[in-house]
């Protein structure tokens, strides 16, 4: 275990991807020029019929930390992610929310250019300050990204560090390889101020095993945030927390990207959570955003079925207070929390057309045909029986 540290840190795989398959010398080899064809994906361009000219596109684009457009994402003819638009402001916290294997997490991969091998993604993906997008580049440049300008907290810790490290080793790592502090003595000085900022202290020399879940997750986030990144992106971080770990790394999360000025991306099921972490919200069902908007506006007056669907199942409050309109009355008096008919069905299988018409029960015969967005980019909604609608 003590020879561990004696390695140096450029010879071992970079902490702040820990599913980053680049060799550990390609994290930031000088004079490393952009090669021949590395330069933006031809995706890059206008989306064709936007009515947006590309010279104003490019304007709105500069001014975001993080911009999506038509990202789709398949495994052979199997498409798992389908057009997703998407934007975050610099300082802005945006939620992604829905089910399991509505597309989220690939959707997250995919701007960190970790998607397994065998599947693919087209579209554009730009991000604030790196002059190429982000599809289709080598994995020298992307190693050189992660962990710099990008950074993610996973769900679980435990496969994301090192259990052969000590902690601040791990911490310390993540910016030498990036080279933010000039040496190892510099670095591990950082770390474990880091570490008293998520609350750890004294644990600089702990290995992953001997921390605690909630602890082992704030380690997880002093690596992202080691490096200052313009957007950090946070998968389902506090899953599996209790409540009182959980509002402690929700905090910790919150002032970490302020004190940065970072953006935040946040996936997660927890509608509470976006609500108290979020200021604008996307929906995603079918491996396509279904609406967007402000974080009170959707949840007060969501327009598309499924969210209002997820609404409904979330109103905790409501089914302990009286019935629900639709609900089944159990016991005489207290109603069955609402649910969504039927299954969210395996991942490539949704059906032509609104991904949701075979759960929807407003849906009709055009509901076969896929639904135009109605909005902006940043607010907006995909649905031809819209709730609030006058027909609704």
């Amino acid at each position: 275990m003590t020879a561990v540290d004696d390695t140096p840190a450029d010879s071992r795989p970079d902490a702040t991807a820990p599913h980053d398959a680049a060799t550990p010398g390609d994290a930031a080899a000088p004079g490393d020029a952009a090669a021949p064809g590395d330069a933006a994906a031809p995706g890059d361009a206008a989306v064709p019929g936007d009515a947006t000219s590309t010279e104003e596109t490019s304007t709105a684009a500069d001014r975001n930390v993080l911009t999506v457009r038509g990202l789709t994402v398949g495994v052979r003819t199997q498409v798992l992610v389908n057009d997703v638009d998407l934007t975050v402001g610099p300082g802005e916290r945006v939620g992604l929310i829905g089910e399991s294997g509505s597309g989220k997490s690939l959707t997250a991969l995919s701007i960190l250019g970790l998607l397994p091998e065998d599947v693919s993604a087209t579209g554009s993906i730009r991000l604030a300050g790196i002059d190429h997008d982000l599809i289709g580049a080598r994995e020298r440049r992307m190693s050189r990204i992660r962990g710099r300008h990008l950074a993610m907290v996973f769900q679980e810790p435990m496969t994301a560090l090192n259990p052969t490290m000590r902690i601040a080793d791990q911490i310390a790592e993540a910016m030498l390889i990036h080279r933010t502090h000039r040496n190892r003595r510099a670095a591990r000085t950082a770390a474990v101020e880091l570490l008293e900022r998520v609350q750890l202290q004294g644990t600089d020399r702990a290995y992953p095993h001997q921390l605690s879940g909630g602890q082992r997750q704030r380690v997880v986030l002093a690596i992202a945030l080691a490096n200052d990144p313009a957007l950090l992106i946070c998968d389902e971080p506090t899953t599996a927390l209790d409540v009182t770990v959980q509002a402690m790394v929700l905090d910790l999360i919150l002032r970490g990207v302020a004190a940065r000025e970072s953006a935040l991306l946040f996936i997660t099921h927890d509608l509470a959570v976006v609500a108290t972490v979020c200021q604008r919200v996307l929906v995603m069902y079918g491996g396509r955003v279904v609406e967007s908007g402000p974080v009170t506006e959707v949840f007060t007056r969501p327009r598309h079925r499924y969210t209002q669907g997820l609404l409904a199942a979330s109103d905790l409050e409501s089914a302990d207070s009286g019935p629900l309109a639709g609900s089944a009355v159990v016991d005489g008096d207290r109603p069955r929390l609402p649910t969504i008919p039927g299954n969210v069905p395996p991942a490539g299988q949704f059906p032509d057309g609104c991904v949701f018409r075979t759960r929807c029960t407003h849906a009709t015969n055009i509901c076969a045909t896929t639904p135009a967005w109605t909005g902006t980019s940043a607010q907006g909604f995909a649905c031809h029986h819209p709730a609030g609608a006058p027909d609704a």
